[in-house]
């Protein structure tokens, strides 16, 4: 199966700085085929045809806290969740100077469209869309400022999610496609 992992938190403000090629090369020790990192924000896709998700996020969150010497939570998500998510981003949402649209993935302990009545958003201003997975958000570039779901930051319910624009999720799933092929 092709996975895309997303590691939450390192390359951050400084904080928890992880070299991709070092990252890399841990995801292979770790036993993962194919491995591929796109960007410096944590991004890795693989293959691993052997193991359950839940094996492949614990060895990848041991093997990375003994190469590191922190702890990083580590999301996955295959091939055809990723479609998934993907396809119910509306085609118009970009991610450039007028418009800022990410995909905020969730972790399974509050992925269920209730998500929504726990973010603060203003629905003059902000799109959102909850599939399963992921909430998508965009806003006029504009408005970030006066938007309601920058909130969330420090949250606990931002803690159980890792965002990415809807530029590298729409990248992230070419990558997927062409390992997979």
């Amino acid at each position: 199966m092709t996975y895309v992992a997303f590691l939450r938190g390192i390359n951050v403000g400084g904080n928890n700085k992880v070299d991709m090629k070092q990252l890399a090369a841990c995801f292979e020790a770790a036993g993962m085929q194919a491995v591929k990192t796109y960007i410096n924000s944590g991004n890795v896709i693989f293959i691993d045809d052997k193991r359950l998700p839940k094996e492949i996020v614990s060895a990848l969150e041991a093997t990375i806290e003994k190469a590191f010497g922190f702890s990083v939570k580590v999301l996955l998500r295959d091939l055809p969740q990723m479609k998934t998510t993907v396809k119910a981003l509306p085609a118009t949402w970009t991610n450039d100077s007028d418009m800022k649209c990410d995909v905020m993935f969730l972790w399974e302990a509050i992925d269920t469209p209730e998500v929504l009545k726990q973010t603060i958003y203003k629905s003059e201003l902000e799109k959102v869309i909850y599939t399963p997975g992921a909430i998508l958000w965009s806003i006029d570039r504009k408005n970030v400022s006066r938007g309601g779901m920058l909130k969330l930051v420090g949250t606990d319910l931002y803690k159980q999610m890792t965002i990415r624009n809807c530029n590298t999720a729409r990248k992230l799933l070419e990558l997927m496609k062409q390992a997979s092929a």
